[in-house]
């Protein structure tokens, strides 16, 4: 049997986390995503196509939407950490949640040039792991942006139509 969460007791032993502890907190972490104003910055992420550092830096700071940007990335980089530091199973969090991984698709792109820029090495550290660690974690990334960027097309090539009738 793998143990991947270890836990200690009282006494000092240790135990592995428990499969019914890691479901409290997948269900807890969904009531969160539930919240009226996330529910709103995660719909807006998924029309949020970054193209360089500079405008993923621009939106982030611009007043109406930076907030929404920052909530659902600095949420799934947190429940990632959670993931990483063995509160909740990696296997049944992957299986039970793929929005952390079309978030990460649209920052991968740019993260070198935006740890650089926040001189952060570090940042988004948490959700990086969580989808790398998986089996063929860097395979499904690269399918996640290839289908973000076919969406992309579809709906710039929809808007055109619009324009053009």
């Amino acid at each position: 049997m793998k143990i991947d969460f270890i836990r200690t007791n009282f006494f000092g032993g240790l135990y592995p986390m428990s499969k019914v502890e890691s479901a409290d907190l997948i269900l807890k972490l969904y009531d969160l995503r539930r919240e009226d104003k996330m529910r709103e910055a995660r719909n807006w992420i998924f029309g949020f196509n970054p193209t360089s550092a500079d405008e993923y830096m621009k939106t982030m700071m611009d007043p109406e939407v930076g907030g929404y940007l920052r909530m659902v990335t600095s949420y799934w980089d947190m429940a990632a950490a959670l993931v990483n530091h063995g509160a909740i199973d990696a296997d049944m969090f992957n299986e039970t949640a793929g929005e952390h991984m079309i978030v990460f698709a649209k920052i991968e792109p740019l993260l070198s040039e935006l740890r650089e820029m926040w001189q952060n090495p570090e940042s988004f550290k948490h959700l990086e792991k969580v989808i790398l660690d998986q089996p063929n974690g860097a395979e499904r990334l690269l399918k996640t942006q290839e289908w973000l960027n076919s969406m992309n097309e579809k709906m710039v090539d929809a808007q055109a139509s619009e324009a053009a009738a």
